[in-house]
Formats: structure tokens, C-alpha cells, sequence
């Protein structure tokens, strides 16, 4: 390829996603035309301002935070002094260097590529369509704090961790900040230990539990569909978690990941096979007093006509008799 052909493509025919591709050409060009992945990827990092931002937390929250409780360090606004350096010869600095190497190198060896686990969130690369629909579904922000994605770099971070038995699954990532996601493990006290188990509870005597495979409509590794077997209206429809558990405050963010998936999924079903459908109620019974009778959680989706009811004002209001028109 010729100048003007490079020349062309940069002008014309380069159609930019993000800056990456300038970004490598411009290091090839610097570097004689040939250049090791690592040092493209180290002139990429020198883009990414969220790279920056995601140390500088770990700078100030992490580890000066415990050089300055031992009074190693002092803060002074942005700036960190070393205590005492004014007082070392250079061959005191030399050795003490020297010991911060060995260290390094000694933790290295001993302890390998996990030490950065904490940074790579997959063992596989999450692809492109996956972390956008991950970062849509919170509506471009992050889903502990909410700051949004156009203040603050956002990641895709597994639910429950890849070493706790978590898997790649749509329904197990969310979208955090570099800072909540850094700051997970500090915050979250959840014992993990056994969550995979917990996934797997069933009650033997559960309805739900139990469920024929010839009724149920679709499915994930966390829930279910199938047609309510004594419908409200035609093509009511049950969402239901595969784990045993009867309230539905005590649905995990996978679950409710995965019903909320399932719900969509069903509705846009329900919709392409009826055109008489102009609405839905989506409803759950929590509780014996609230009208549960089965005492596995399943979030009810009533498709809704016009003119099914004589009054549809009021819609969910009307469980309570009286309550609908106001």
C-alpha cells in the first residue's frame, strides 16, 4: 500500500467506532512499521482516560490509604510525599528501590497472573452486542450508584464471581462503574460459598417445582413461561424462577435479570400471534393475604383488550373491590 492509498483509507474509508484503529496505525508508523501487540495495546491505554481514573481510585482508596496509615506517606490536596525521603543518601534510595523490586518480583512468582484476576472480569472476552445489551438494559449507568456512563467509564461485572462459581450468562453480568466495581469486594458481604446450591433448591411437593417440560413455553438456566392453566384473560401467561422461594422480595439480581428477559420475550410472543392485544397487567400475589395460593414466586402477564372489562380504568387498583375508579 502506497501513501496515497494509506492516505485515502484514513481520509475516506475508515469508519470509527472508537479511536482504536488511528490509534494502532499511528504506533505502527512511529515504531518503523512493526510493533508487538503489547505496545499497541500499552498506546491504547494511553487513551483511555477510565484506565487513569480506575488506578487513581485504587491509589487514593486502596493502597495510600494504607501507606498513609502507617505513615509512609502524606497527602498533601493531589500530591503524595514519600516521609523521610529528604533524609536518604542516594545509596539508601538505591537499596530500598532494589527491595521494592524483590518484593515485586517475589509476589509475582508466587501468586502469578491472579493477582490481576480483579481486572480481567471473564476468562472469555465479553463480545460487543452482550455488553451493549448489558449497558442498555441499565439505561447507560451503573446499577450500584447510578452515575452515568457519559461521567463515568462503565464495566460489565459478573454478579455472582467467575472464582464463586458464576457464570458467563446475560442474566449474571450488570453494569457497575470502574469505582463501585473496584469497590465490590470491600463492600459486598454476600457469602457466595454456597449460592450455587441455593440456585438449585426445588421443594418435592412444589407444583412449580415440578413443572411438566410439555407446558413450559420457554426457558432460561433461572426461569421459566407457561400458559396459566386457569387464564384471566386468553394468553395469560406465568413467568416463574426455578429456585424454590416464595416471596418475591427474595429474588437474587440474576432471577430478576432472567424473569424481566423472559417477560419481554413472552409479551412480544403474545403480541406478533394476537393483534387483538392492546395492553397488559403484570401482577404478583406475595403473600396469603395478597391472594398467593402457590407459595413458589411466578409473576402473572395478562394480555388486555379493549373493552374486555366494561370499567378498565383503575387496572391493578380493582384486587381491592371499590378501589379502581378514582
Amino acid at each position: 500500500m502506497n501513501f496515497n492509498e494509506f492516505r485515502h483509507f484514513l481520509i475516506e474509508k475508515m469508519k470509527m467506532s472508537h479511536i482504536y484503529q488511528p490509534v494502532m496505525i499511528k504506533r505502527l508508523l512511529e515504531k518503523g512499521g512493526y510493533a508487538l501487540d503489547t505496545e499497541i495495546a500499552q498506546t491504547l491505554l494511553q487513551y483511555d482516560p477510565s484506565q487513569l481514573e480506575y488506578y487513581q481510585h485504587i491509589t487514593n482508596n486502596m493502597v495510600g490509604k494504607v501507606l498513609r496509615s502507617h505513615q509512609i506517606v502524606n497527602k498533601e490536596q493531589q500530591f503524595y510525599r514519600l516521609n523521610g525521603f529528604d533524609q536518604l543518601t542516594t545509596e539508601q534510595i538505591e537499596e530500598l528501590i532494589a527491595i521494592c523490586e524483590q518484593k515485586i518480583d517475589h509476589y509475582i512468582q508466587k501468586r502469578g497472573d491472579a493477582i490481576w484476576n480483579h481486572r480481567r472480569k471473564n476468562r472469555n472476552t465479553i463480545s460487543g452486542t452482550i455488553r451493549y445489551l448489558v449497558l442498555k438494559r441499565a439505561a447507560f449507568r451503573c446499577e450500584l450508584c447510578g452515575i452515568p456512563a457519559s461521567e463515568k467509564a462503565l464495566e460489565v461485572d459478573h454478579i455472582v464471581p467467575k472464582n464463586m462459581g458464576g457464570e458467563d450468562s446475560i442474566h449474571n453480568y450488570q453494569a457497575l462503574c470502574y469505582s463501585c466495581n473496584a469497590s465490590k469486594r470491600d463492600r459486598d458481604d454476600t457469602d457466595f460459598r454456597n449460592l450455587k446450591h441455593k440456585y438449585d433448591c426445588r421443594d418435592a411437593d412444589c407444583l412449580f417445582c415440578n413443572m411438566g417440560k410439555s407446558r413450559i413455553l420457554t426457558e432460561d438456566h433461572l426461569s421459566y413461561s407457561i400458559r396459566d392453566k386457569y387464564p384471566v384473560t386468553e394468553g395469560h401467561c406465568l413467568i416463574i424462577p426455578k429456585r424454590h422461594f416464595p416471596q418475591y422480595f427474595d429474588i437474587t439480581q440474576a432471577e430478576l435479570n432472567s424473569v424481566n428477559s423472559l417477560i419481554l420475550a413472552t409479551k412480544i410472543t403474545l403480541l406478533n400471534k394476537d393483534k387483538s392485544i392492546t395492553g397488559f397487567n403484570i401482577g404478583i400475589n406475595a403473600g396469603k393475604d395478597a391472594g398467593q395460593t402457590i407459595m413458589h414466586t411466578h409473576i402473572h402477564l395478562i394480555p388486555r383488550r379493549n373493552q374486555d372489562v366494561a370499567i378498565a380504568i383503575g387496572g391493578v387498583r380493582n384486587v381491592i373491590p371499590g378501589k379502581g375508579v378514582y
